[in-house]
């Protein structure tokens, strides 16, 4: 056994994976290794998608994903799909060869332990044969407890060496949930106690943590939103607000602007989840929760900040309150109001679909009512994003993918790809502009190839969006003619269908009836909205 395969050895006993690459002659062994381990391997058409799809898988499934690349290049395709992830704290390993550091003309040379820290990952390697097995479980353990993405180089001529004989891996448990400081917990129980109108926000950090924190919101009277990342943990509580900041709605906005108390449960209360600054009323008192001590007030003071796990602090605080209860925010009256308007509707606005173009509300819209509830949907970058977001109803926090935290267009394919292997009982829904469908279109051979029953739908406003109307002057560089993004789906395999008026979505409907053997590309031609109203607030000052 060489270096390679007992490196692939290794991460498959420890239950890492699935892995996503594209496979060259750097990582041929490592990959083939963890294939004949049992690990299951998803050939991508681009490095960029491997790595996406990765992060969706691995946060959709809350495994340690990894991706497999070439030395150089195929690290370097990469690089925004690792950035993502990295910003994003998913762990995920990233297996890439490395030329030998005795051969520096090299020309797949990099400097690739830069190159991964320069997208905040963490640089590791394999030193040694003997050190292999060390180093490998290492960068397993720092991806798990770290929550971190790790780019394990693995250096060709280091990989071909014999490797010493295997023994069996110790398990890496996951990290037990940090417990709260008992004195935070006090401050935290006291603001509860005098809040009048309590909102939590969970965010990433509060994942998993619903029912604890639901539980402490009833005992204070607290309503319940999150962040774009955290959509769906809510789901079906007749006190959800949906998700606060640019993708909420009047009311949600509204009650939220109206609270004496917000606690952020595993939520940064950045500029987005807060409209910079202006969803957090001028008298309102802050609270925030999370397992990294840098991230408590980060972007704005906090009255109270707690170092700790979102579920183990919300049970503590709970305990501390102990018989106090009170009705705070809610009241039947407002449950009835937040049942009827907490989500966007069409009486949030005026259709102005035409004969030719379907209002992107609209389509939402319709495209909620005819989809199946077990869904998860995953949304790219663009103006056109808070419409799934907003009018997509999820069943969980793991029916809502949102790979955003490097702003990259063009993530969206991959990312629903990753998240349909993760979730395969769910129906996939992928929401794209049509400038990062043309990005990623590659993607949808691997689509094809492992059967998914993806429905992507594409809106198409034949440019960039965000550019177009948020910006003043020259827009030839940022217009395009019209593309036929139906007849692209169909041409790699998948079935295409052109929608413009909420009839043609009877189409949609065809697909979802039938065996969906094919992934469905829905090209909908949509109005222009004359700039998003979350755009216009993120590129306020610009």
């Amino acid at each position: 056994m060489i270096v390679a395969e007992a490196v692939g050895r290794v991460l498959a006993e420890l239950g890492a994976g699935p892995v996503f690459g594209v496979v060259g002659s750097g990582n041929f062994h490592v990959t083939n290794a963890l294939r004949a381990a049992g690990v299951a391997f998803h050939a991508t058409r681009h490095e960029g998608g491997a790595a996406t799809a990765a992060d969706a898988c691995a946060r959709m499934s809350g495994r340690v994903a990894l991706v497999s690349t070439h030395q150089g290049c195929g690290l370097t395709n990469a690089v925004t799909g690792i950035g993502e992830a990295a910003k994003s704290r998913t762990p995920l390993i990233v297996l890439t060869a490395e030329s030998p550091a005795a051969d520096p003309l090299n020309n797949f040379r990099i400097d690739q332990d830069a190159l991964a820290r320069a997208v905040g990952a963490v640089a590791l390697r394999v030193h040694s044969p003997e050190t292999a097995v060390a180093d490998t479980v290492r960068a397993y353990r720092t991806a798990l407890h770290e929550r971190r993405t790790v780019v394990l180089n693995l250096p060709l001529d280091v990989q071909a060496e014999p490797a010493p004989p295997l023994e069996a891996v110790e398990p890496v448990p996951a990290p037990p949930a940090p417990e709260p400081d008992a004195a935070s917990v006090v401050e935290l129980a006291a603001l509860l106690a005098a809040a009048e109108r309590p909102v939590f926000i969970a965010g990433r950090g509060g994942r998993g943590a619903g029912a604890e924190i639901r539980a402490l919101a009833e005992a204070c009277g607290a309503l319940l939103a999150t962040s774009a990342v955290a959509h769906g943990l809510f789901h079906g509580d007749p006190w959800a607000l949906g998700i606060s900041g640019g993708f909420a709605s009047p009311l949600a906005a509204e009650l939220v602007r109206d609270a004496d108390l917000v606690v952020g449960w595993g939520c940064a209360l950045n500029r987005w989840t807060t409209r910079r600054g202006k969803l957090i009323g001028p008298s309102a008192r802050l609270a925030q929760v999370d397992l990294e001590p840098s991230a408590l007030g980060a972007h704005r003071p906090v009255d109270v900040g707690v170092v700790g796990d979102a579920a183990a602090t919300a049970r503590a605080a709970l305990a501390e309150l102990g018989d106090q209860r009170k009705s705070g925010y809610r009241s039947p009256a407002l449950r009835d109001r937040i049942v009827a308007r907490a989500r966007w509707s069409a009486a949030d606005y005026r259709d102005e679909s035409t004969a030719d173009l379907i209002d992107p509300r609209t389509l939402s819209a319709e495209l909620d009512r005819i989809l199946p509830a077990e869904r998860v949907v995953s949304v790219d970058s663009g103006n056109f994003m808070g419409y799934p977001s907003a009018f997509l109803d999820v069943p969980d926090e793991f029916g809502f993918c949102f790979t955003q935290a490097f702003q990259s267009i063009g993530l969206g394919l991959a990312t629903a790809i990753g998240a349909a292997i993760a979730q395969p009982g769910r129906l996939p829904v992928a929401a794209l502009g049509d400038g990062g469908f043309h990005m990623a279109a590659q993607e949808l051979d691997t689509a094809v190839r492992l059967g998914l029953p993806l429905l992507l739908v594409v809106y198409n406003d034949a440019a960039y969006g965000a550019e177009v109307h948020h910006f003043t002057g020259d827009h030839t560089t940022v217009r395009f003619p019209p593309t036929d993004i139906a007849a692209i789906g169909r041409g790699f395999g998948c079935t295409g269908v052109t929608v413009r008026t909420v009839a043609d979505l009877r189409q949609v409907s065809e697909w979802l009836a039938g065996p969906r053997e094919k992934p469905l590309v829905v090209d909908a031609k949509i109005t222009d909205d004359g700039g998003s109203w979350w755009l216009a607030e993120a590129f306020h000052g610009h």
